[in-house]
């Protein structure tokens, strides 16, 4: 028998057996029979290893057993591509390319509106681009981060979706596109009516910002369903980022329920929010140097403790410490720092560490070889800590910025996970309170949680402000229509005035 492979030729005896001649089909035939007894055989083992693998974790009773951790365990299961769906036809009125801008969560949201206006008005979508140039200087694409396949392949019934612009329209070749920020909050009367006309004398138009371009609420009931098809399915992370994801929750959940509190007390949030609460008059300085470094952020004398008692400030790690033990978190519990560099440093998570000995963060958790590839790409470590705190047992965020709301909606599309949304507002009387003395500890305890009974991630209505976008609720925070049966979300309960009712109520009790 001869085996070739290109110049190379072997030649080995033929096996010799009594009446059964061997042609060389007859064994290519039994090495693909071998083939597949072997790979029965180890997806069988795969399955048994499945049915016998623990799913849940003891449970633990908090201290004060008002929260319990209730373990979940998720395991990362390599599945196989789903089928293609049919393509949508339909006739291009031209080409939609975005430049996303803002850190990952803000980006993803935009990205899903984009989806959304160019299902709309029957564009084809370009693949976004990525911010580059905000503090955070992530030179990460969306490939980079997002698996662009799947991104493509996904949606295709919904809209044309293609890597870049034909060589035509690109600039190389002398085409310019015509270039615009689209309005703000904007609704689908606005981009039928100011956006579509356009496409009748551009092919291409090119979108500069795209936060925050959509509407919370007067969106057709398919297109809001739309974008949280995007959201929850369309927007995969890539296979490195989802594998080293799932390896951080696997070693989290072997040590029992945790926590994951996203702490923004980092130098981009305190710097542009003014706040300096508890820093130094050195650091408050610096602070503001970083404020002023940055053109493009507009509000440059902020007072610090104006802002704090409005609730706009994040909780400091020492308030956070505080919080969570009146909260109920067991001193024992695993708590998982999403979040990146703390200000300060190991030094100003003293306190949070005193209270919660087992606090942990990715970089104590993995390998420093496995995170080496994240390094220096900001966005990219924050998908790990979004893949952690969606699958967290409970989501703690200190304030109230894009990660912090994106998780939200992610963790209730999950069957509403407990996600204990902090009202800082009321947190700050009570922590002043506490510390000038005028409050015990057992005081504070019992106000902080008449604070929050109704803050857990429970169904809920969004709250509509009219004319005031910036303060109702964020779709992506509660997506309602994508938890309605039907078209009908009557059955949510109504938002209500919760803040000022248990402002209230804990007033009451205090006075």
């Amino acid at each position: 028998m001869e085996v070739r492979s290109e110049n190379v030729q072997v030649r080995c005896d033929k096996l010799q057996a009594p009446g059964i001649p061997r042609t060389r089909l007859q064994v290519w035939f039994i090495r693909v029979c071998s083939s597949i007894l072997l790979w029965t055989c180890l997806v069988q083992l795969v399955a048994v290893g499945e049915l016998w693998h623990p799913k849940f974790f003891p449970n633990i009773t908090n201290k004060v057993p008002w929260i319990t951790l209730v373990p979940r365990h998720v395991d990362a299961v390599v599945q196989s591509p789903p089928p293609l769906v049919p393509p949508r036809n339909y006739t291009s009125n031209g080409f939609l390319k975005v430049s996303c801008n803002g850190g990952l969560n803000q980006m993803r949201a935009a990205i899903c509106d984009m989806v959304t206006v160019a299902r709309l008005l029957n564009l084809t979508l370009v693949v976004p681009e990525l911010d580059k140039t905000s503090f955070w200087a992530d030179p990460s694409n969306f490939e980079d981060i997002f698996n662009v396949r799947h991104f493509i392949d996904s949606l295709r019934d919904e809209v044309r979706i293609v890597r870049r612009l034909p060589k035509k329209y690109s600039r190389k070749y002398g085409y310019s596109p015509m270039e615009m920020p689209p309005v703000s909050w904007s609704n689908e009367k606005y981009y039928l009516q100011q956006i579509l006309p356009l496409f009748s004398k551009h092919k291409v138009l090119h979108f500069n910002r795209t936060d925050a371009r959509l509407a919370n609420n007067g969106i057709p009931f398919d297109l809001q369903k739309l974008r949280c098809r995007v959201n929850f399915q369309g927007l995969k992370f890539t296979p490195k980022i989802e594998t080293l994801g799932y390896e951080l929750i696997r070693i989290l959940q072997e040590k029992g329920p945790f926590v994951a509190l996203h702490l923004r007390y980092e130098m981009d949030m305190l710097a542009f929010s003014g706040c300096t609460h508890g820093c130094s008059m050195e650091e408050a300085e610096e602070l503001k140097r970083l404020r002023y470094a940055y053109p493009w952020w507009r509000e440059k004398e902020i007072v610090s403790e104006e802002r704090r008692s409005q609730g706009l400030c994040p909780l400091t790690p020492e308030e956070a410490a505080l919080v969570l033990q009146a909260l109920g978190i067991d001193k024992d519990t695993h708590i998982y720092i999403a979040a990146g560099e703390i200000y300060g440093g190991e030094k100003r998570l003293a306190a949070l560490r005193a209270a919660f000995p087992r606090i942990v963060r990715k970089e104590m958790l993995l390998d420093p070889a496995e995170l080496q590839l994240f390094q220096n790409h900001s966005s990219q470590m924050a998908a790990l800590d979004f893949m952690v705190s969606t699958a967290s047992d409970i989501f703690i965020p200190t304030y109230d910025g894009n990660m912090a709301k994106v998780v939200e909606g992610h963790r209730r599309s999950l069957g509403f996970k407990k996600s204990i949304l902090l009202d800082r507002k009321i947190l700050v009387g009570l922590l002043d309170m506490h510390h000038n003395g005028t409050l015990s500890f057992n005081e504070f305890t019992v106000a902080v949680r008449l604070a929050h009974e109704k803050r857990m991630g429970q169904p809920t209505r969004r709250r509509v402000i009219a004319d005031k976008p910036k303060e109702e609720d964020y779709f992506y925070a509660n997506p309602q229509e994508c938890f309605c049966e039907g078209t009908n979300c009557a059955d949510l309960p109504g938002y209500g005035n919760l803040s000022g009712i248990q402002g209230a109520q804990v007033s009451d009790l205090l006075s």
